[in-house]
């Protein structure tokens, strides 16, 4: 037993400060992350929730994405119906960052406003999530909530800081610097859309993020985070901010 956790550690400790987010990789991110603007702006305009089912979070995969060099783009998208809520309740949880630490705790383990100027937001938050590791995440986050009409609103968030922690909650804590670092998360853009409707808010969430590519002999470590949390994560984000609307947070 204590050959194969030496083994683990041995790995993971290999594992570290092994890859750095590239120039030509940013700007392929940025491109493609252009492109989605101008899709979300024009789908703006007529926007459509089919797919969602009161009490279910629906989430697919948007097709389409392009490989890029020296990391992985993922696109998700979910929608939640939820009943008996209004617009402004939606708006009044969303843009209250001060306890997003509260309403999406199975990820955020703190959150703060920063700053407010009109309509934008600056926000703080610290992610952990575990997926055979543990990643400690202090990020930072531009918003604007735009209100269109008594019952439609959406959002563009995009993240300005991601620094992975090192050691977290001890005495020998420290950021990572921004792009020299493990990779598990680089980018983290949103595009919400909310429509008051069918005595109710559907709610819209397109998660877009940019994270390392997956190493070959260390898969097995990097695989399930990398391929497996951006899902996760729009899932919990859309559920949690469900249940928060219905017990009235």
């Amino acid at each position: 037993m204590r050959t194969v956790l030496a083994i683990f550690l041995l790995l993971c400790s290999s594992f570290a400060h092994a890859t750095k987010l590239r120039e030509e990789t940013r700007q392929a991110f940025s491109r493609y992350d252009q492109q989605l603007q101008q899709r979300f702006q024009r789908a703006l305009k007529s926007p459509s929730f089919h797919s969602a089912k009161q009490g279910e979070v629906a989430i697919a995969a948007v097709p389409g994405v392009p490989e890029i060099p020296g990391g992985i783009i993922h696109d998700w998208v979910g929608v939640v119906f939820v009943p008996g809520t209004t617009l402004a309740k939606a708006l009044a949880l969303l843009e209250d960052y001060d306890h997003h630490k509260d309403v999406y705790k199975s990820e955020v383990v703190d959150s703060r406003l920063l700053s407010q100027k009109g309509d934008e937001f600056r926000s703080y938050m610290r992610f952990y999530k575990k997926k055979i590791i543990g990643v400690t995440l202090n990020t930072e986050h531009l918003a604007r909530w735009v209100q269109t009409s008594p019952t439609t609103a959406y959002s563009i968030s995009h993240s300005t800081k991601i620094a992975e922690v090192e050691d977290a909650g001890t005495n020998h804590e420290r950021e990572k610097p921004p792009g020299d670092d493990n990779g598990f998360l680089w980018a983290l853009n949103s595009y919400w859309t909310l429509v008051q409707k069918d005595g109710g808010v559907y709610v819209q969430c397109e998660a877009v993020s940019l994270t390392r590519d997956i190493p070959s002999g260390l898969g097995w470590i990097v695989k399930p985070f990398i391929t497996e949390v951006p899902k996760e994560s729009l899932h919990n984000t859309l559920d949690s901010t469900r249940r928060a609307l219905i017990s009235g947070r």
